[in-house]
């Protein structure tokens, strides 16, 4: 496995701990919390926000908002409720709420997925950007030295060439935000060769250009990468691969989300990874949580916004400056 070692957050054992840590720096980021109408949803806000990471905006039906507390034993005083009467506008309120810059983040609560993200990429009132909006997942591995990301495993399906470059930059994005200075980038297939059999491999190839040119910046990018040679030095050696990417990447790019899908939740349940999660390329972060996240995934992914906003508002004063 690969030895070298990294200064970001999640930077030694502890990860998790050390995140939580680095994020205490921070004012907590005022987040949308989309119709948060059941107890985990709810309950993962007041933690969230107990742990200095966010503000709640509740936005959703009052009556269902205020039970959901009650089942929960979760005190709301202070906390604000935006008062809806469905999911779907509780969608469009949070959304606007982010166009108008009343809340820095979107925290999904008990609604679909796809729901939350049809108001967020709606051309006429949504938060899209030219940037193509990606999911990136940060895990902690028991067994790699240092975090890994892998993207996108839940919003892109079979992304092409130009919504990959996109995935890769918000990546990149949020390695830096993270304190990642230069994160080396594979680009998986299932092979090592670029074959014009296999788009994966074609792909990879030319990304890894795109980079050369600078249509990507801000990353080490290498592929067509087999997951074995990307994650393990042993694994690269063996093949006769040299690589600056090889057995020490940050970021896999994987060729489609039903790919990184099995990916992450193999990690997860059979190597003891923690995952966090967000999407990115959107005018503010948006925090999608699942109900099968346990409560310090949800926390991480808390974290994770909260940093990405405020040092993205740093890197912009130093622009100013």
């Amino acid at each position: 496995m690969p030895t070298g070692g990294t200064t970001t957050p999640f930077a030694a054992r502890s990860r998790y701990r050390q995140l939580l840590d680095a994020a205490r720096q921070y004012a907590p980021i005022r987040t949308a919390i989309v119709h948060p109408c059941d107890a985990v949803s709810l309950l993962s806000a007041m933690e969230a926000q107990t742990a200095g990471l966010i503000v709640p905006v509740l936005v959703g039906p009052k009556p269902k908002i205020v039970k959901a507390a009650a089942d929960a034993g979760c005190n709301l005083k202070d906390v604000e409720i935006v008062d809806v009467p469905h999911s779907h506008a509780a969608a469009e309120r949070a959304v606007a709420l982010g166009q108008e810059c009343k809340v820095e983040a979107l925290m999904k609560g008990a609604l679909h997925t796809d729901e939350l993200m049809a108001s967020v990429v709606d051309k006429a009132g949504g938060l899209r950007t030219e940037r193509r909006m990606s999911h990136v997942f940060a895990l902690d591995v028991p067994h790699y030295s240092k975090p890994l990301f892998i993207t996108d495993a839940a919003v892109n399906i079979a992304p092409d060439l130009d919504s990959k470059r996109d995935i890769i930059q918000n990546a990149i994005d949020l390695a830096h935000a993270l304190g990642i200075a230069a994160p080396k980038v594979a680009i998986l297939a299932a092979v090592e060769t670029v074959s014009a059999k296999m788009q994966s491999t074609l792909d990879a190839a030319a990304l890894c250009k795109m980079a050369d040119r600078r249509q990507i910046v801000g990353g080490i990018l290498d592929g067509p990468l087999a997951f074995d040679n990307a994650i393990s030095s042993e694994a690269a050696l063996s093949k006769g691969i040299v690589s600056a990417v090889a057995g020490q990447a940050d970021i896999l790019l994987v060729p489609d989300l039903e790919a990184g899908n099995m990916l992450v939740k193999q990690l997860v349940y059979l190597a003891g990874a923690q995952a966090a999660g967000i999407v990115l390329g959107a005018r503010l972060p948006i925090i999608l949580t699942s109900r099968a996240d346990g409560d310090e995934a949800r926390l991480a992914s808390c974290a994770i916004a909260q940093l990405l906003v405020r040092r993205r508002e740093g890197t912009a004063q130093l622009e100013l400056e």
